[in-house]
């Protein structure tokens, strides 16, 4: 491939001058320039190829042919707002509907997981009449000022906690107050909603919503134990509120077992309000909420019309179609729980051979691998898993870290990632801890030994 004209260096110039610093890069320190995708690859302006192990948002891959061509056609035929009655938009709503439980029946597009969820916020308000949100600690839920507010992992570093949000602890078997050798995890961490939203009653507050994405992902890639949401539910519903799944990160069949991660808390679990993101375009801009007839009627009921002015346009629901298309030819879902069960047991060998690999948890391909510098205390290895992602990105890797601790190495790769890949990206890691055991004393600096 031909050198791109203009230089990484220049751009990376540009970039400085005119974005703001707080539009960080991966890899500040030696950033990419990425030219092109095309399925799990990514490829730099020299031509060299990545392994693409963090990108949910094009789902089906890269650029996938099937999805570019479905937004060109319509492109060239019409784009424009959902005021004008179209086939695109109800045969949308309609595939989607097929997909979760029949409860969940009236549809709101938009453009981003933001708007899914600020969206769904005024509507938890407008049915219930309430006004307070119950989120777990360390959750991100979007960039608007009012999901600023519920998302703990931002208000906390700006300006704090307002009193109409109460913060529930994360249901981490793994670091929290409940562990894996806990009899039943799931109900004791409901019971710390029940005791937050107690304690919220107790000082005249009223439960609008409790949010929560099916799989926290920026909490560290948590996997809740199954049947905590159904007990949450009654908890909050009990108090008058609803219950949001944000699916914005994990949707459309990435957990394998089922299409919709929340699926995961049982076949009777259904929430009030569903919200979509990312992976639902294949990176075109395109999101959702999902709702009851009853929720979407008390909204009705204001009077005030509802209209965002690209959400639903014949081009977005058009990427949408083919992205369901494309999940259901290429049988994604099937392949995302044999390539992730792959993964995971690769991760596992991993975890007898490597005292840093502290916990490997996920489901699909979704899967956190949690290092530590410490068995006993658990304590988050935030340096070595910086180093680690350095390391694999000088290996054409890219991988990334999440959670409190920025110690959780986090996989959610587009969903064509085989297992071929997977092979390929254990076998570097192994590879890199080899390397980074013998050149340190221990798990607790990577100092490199005089």
């Amino acid at each position: 491939m031909a050198t791109d004209p203009r230089g990484k260096a220049a751009t990376l110039a540009l970039r400085r001058r005119l974005l703001s610093n707080s539009c960080r890069l991966f890899f500040p320190e030696d950033p990419i320039k990425i030219v092109r995708g095309q399925g799990q690859y990514m490829y730099d302006e020299q031509g060299a190829e990545y392994i693409d192990c963090i990108n949910n948002v094009a789902h089906v891959g890269h650029c996938h042919p099937l999805v570019v061509q479905a937004a060109h056609e319509q492109n060239q035929v019409l784009n424009t707002n959902s005021r004008y009655l179209h086939d695109n938009i109800v045969d949308y709503a309609q595939r989607l509907s097929e997909t979760l439980p029949e409860k969940l029946c009236v549809f709101y597009f938009l453009n981003s997981g933001s708007e899914a969820n600020d969206l769904a916020l005024r509507l938890a308000r407008q049915y219930t009449g309430h006004w307070d949100v119950v989120v777990l600690d360390h959750a991100y839920h979007g960039h608007l000022s009012s999901l600023i507010d519920i998302s703990p992992y931002k208000f906390r570093d700006l300006d704090g906690q307002k009193e109409w949000v109460h913060v529930a602890p994360l249901p981490d078997t793994y670091r929290g107050p409940y562990r894996e050798d806990h009899p039943n995890p799931a109900v004791a961490y409901a019971s710390e909603v029940e005791r937050v939203v107690g304690s919220a009653q107790e000082k005249g507050r009223k439960i609008a919503a409790f949010f929560a994405e099916s799989l926290p992902s920026v909490g560290g890639q948590i996997i809740p134990p199954a049947g905590y949401f159904p007990e949450v539910a009654g908890h909050i519903r009990r108090a008058g509120g609803v219950f949001v799944a944000d699916e914005i990160q994990v949707g459309f069949g990435r957990v394998g077992k089922h299409f919709w991660a929340f699926q995961l808390q049982g076949e009777d679990f259904v929430p009030d309000i569903v919200t979509m993101g990312k992976s639902i375009g294949n990176g075109h801009p395109v999101a959702c909420v999902a709702t009851t007839q009853a929720v979407a009627r008390a909204f009705e009921a204001t009077g005030v019309e509802y209209f965002n002015t690209f959400g639903g346009s014949p081009v977005s629901c058009a990427v949408g179609l083919a992205v369901l298309d494309v999940l259901e030819k290429e049988q994604l879902q099937a392949h995302a729980a044999s390539v992730g069960s792959f993964l995971m047991e690769l991760l596992g060998q991993q975890k007898a051979k490597h005292p840093i690999l502290g916990d490997i948890r996920g489901v699909g391909l979704f899967i956190g691998v949690d290092l530590i510098k410490d068995e006993a205390t658990r304590m988050p290895a935030t340096e070595e898993a910086d180093y680690v992602v350095s390391r694999l990105k000088e290996n054409y890797i890219l991988l990334s870290t999440d959670g409190p601790g920025r110690n959780v190495l986090k996989f959610k790769p587009p969903m064509c990632f085989s297992l071929d890949n997977a092979q390929h990206v254990v076998a570097k890691l192994d590879a890199i801890l080899t390397d980074m055991e013998e050149k340190v004393r221990s798990c607790e600096t990577l100092r490199l030994q005089p």
